[in-house]
């Protein structure tokens, strides 16, 4: 007798509906076709000792299971549950009259429980489309397909819940999951704020920018100087995620199992922080089984590298292009796959080896050549791609004892959202190429950041006084673009210039001597 269910399989962060036939046929031994991988193989392995457990009985003739389309490769052990059930129905022990009306998936244990699995979420999002009733998987990946509305979630623990609901003899009530509640109930918890963080009014300011304008930042200053406890608090001043940018992120998430036990929407915007001694493939993606990035992690949200220079160039270099086309693409012989990557990169770093050059109270033992041999660990390529370069000086005694307490997250996040706005207005003609300042090109920068004859005096007495290079020249434009929304300015003022020229420091030829 043939049987037929469906499962599905991810490529990049989205899912393709995979048909699984089962016909059991004169002769002997099991057949799995369909470009299986060595864990869907395996699976056949696991079946036979649930059967036993349950005491159904593994047919002793030859089990052809087809997994079409034939010519998409399938991988990992998340197949067990629909290859098990097609085998009960194909050899009718069971009946099963539902097992054509929903996604079925999940890894089956040798006691016939189901460990949970990745990649729900495009999985339920793609049944939905597919108008599949709905989503019979492990119950601990209930919640996370729970986020997509118009699916019934069907959570089961093990084989015998599976086939019971699907004969009918069990009711299992669909998981429900409120996305909106859940979304707009968390959108502004943080625990970091910025009213925990005394001084340091010039990096608040900057970060403020960055954040207006989805700028990237570069902060440069000595050891404990708060580089990294500001830049934990960015998030908290971004523009809260839109319903559908939680989707988008969540659904990296999913595919990456970083989602945790819950597997709850994301609502907040992701801050990644990874170790300096991260590889390529592990910051950008990729894998014989292509799984998002760092970079992807961080999607609609902050990558921060703390430390820069320590990190190995290749790893450096590999971020360009994905910092220009925000998304990166993953090739291999057979395929190919894109991960969005629509981040902020903050970075942070020593000015020199021994981390005091330029300390107002302690002496650098570096040497100038030893400066520069260190700075120039960061590639030109990759400053090219940073707006703000800002200097952070240690916090004075008496800063860190003062008794006022400092504006919150909250009023900068207002202002955030305000600047934001206007830019949004600004570029709705552009399509979602172009949603913030940081994302301009040099035509854009030529049609929206004009500036007056004393604008571009003292942007020209700036370059050739401060020996600023030619690559400045767009960054500093966009920044002032950015500081003059965060004012409400329609044109960017001389104040407005000035005040972004200082945030160059890198390109000074002056730095480091």
């Amino acid at each position: 007798m043939l049987s037929k269910g469906y499962g599905s399989a991810v490529f990049g962060v989205d899912a393709q509906v995979i048909t699984i036939e089962v016909n059991i046929v004169h002769g002997t031994k099991f057949k799995l076709s369909g470009l299986p991988d060595n864990a869907v193989k395996e699976s056949e392995h696991r079946i036979e000792s649930v059967f036993k457990y349950f005491e159904f009985r593994m047919p002793r003739r030859r089990i052809v299971v087809n997994m079409a389309p034939a010519d998409v490769r399938k991988e990992g052990s998340s197949y067990d549950l629909p290859i098990a059930l097609g085998i009960l129905k194909s050899s009718e022990q069971i009946t099963a009259e539902a097992l054509e009306d929903y996604i079925i998936m999940g890894e089956l244990a040798l006691d016939g429980s189901l460990r949970p699995i990745k990649g729900v979420l495009p999985i339920a999002i793609e049944a939905r489309n597919k108008g599949f009733k709905g989503f019979i998987l492990p119950k601990k990946n209930a919640n996370e397909a729970a986020i997509v509305n118009n699916l019934d979630i069907i959570g089961v623990d093990n084989l015998t819940e599976a086939i019971e609901f699907l004969d009918g003899s069990r009711k299992i009530e669909p998981v429900e999951y409120d996305t909106r509640d859940k979304f707009f109930n968390d959108i502004n918890n943080y625990e970091a704020d910025f009213s925990n963080v005394q001084g340091q009014e010039n990096i608040k300011r900057a970060l403020e920018i960055a954040a207006a304008g989805g700028h990237n930042v570069i902060m440069i200053g000595p050891p404990g100087a708060g580089k990294t406890m500001l830049a934990k608090r960015l998030p908290s001043i971004l523009p809260p995620l839109s319903l559908q940018e939680a989707l988008e992120t969540t659904k990296i998430h999913s595919v990456a199992g970083k989602l945790g036990a819950n597997g709850d929407l994301i609502t907040k915007r992701p801050f990644r922080s990874p170790h300096h001694t991260v590889s390529d493939v592990a910051l950008v993606g990729g894998g014989g089984i292509p799984q998002p990035g760092e970079i992807s992690l961080a999607h609609n949200g902050v990558l921060f590298l703390d430390e820069l220079p320590e990190f190995k160039r290749t790893v450096l270099e590999v971020m360009r292009q994905p910092l220009e086309e925000r998304r990166v693409t993953i090739s291999r012989a057979r395929i190919s796959v894109d991960f969005p990557s629509n981040f902020m990169l903050i970075a942070s770093m020593n000015p020199c080896p021994c981390g005091y050059y330029n300390h107002p109270d302690k002496e650098c033992v570096c040497g100038t050549t030893h400066v520069q041999r260190y700075l120039n660990k960061v590639s030109g390529p990759l400053l090219d791609r940073i707006d703000l370069h800002v200097e952070v000086t240690p916090v004075s005694f008496d800063q860190m004892t003062q008794d006022r307490k400092a504006e919150s997250s909250e009023a900068i996040r207002e202002r955030v959202i305000a600047a934001r706005e206007i830019q949004q207005e600004r570029f709705q003609q552009d399509g979602p190429q172009i949603h913030s300042n940081a994302m301009m090109g040099s035509q854009k920068v030529k049609e929206v950041c004009k500036i007056n004859d004393g604008g571009k005096v003292l942007l020209k007495t700036a370059m050739d006084r401060l020996g600023l290079s030619a690559r400045a020249y767009d960054r500093i434009l966009k920044v002032s673009r950015t500081i003059a929304d965060l004012a409400g300015s329609e044109e960017i003022r001389i104040e407005h210039l000035a005040e972004a020229i200082q945030y160059r420091s890198l390109d000074r030829d002056s730095w480091a001597g």
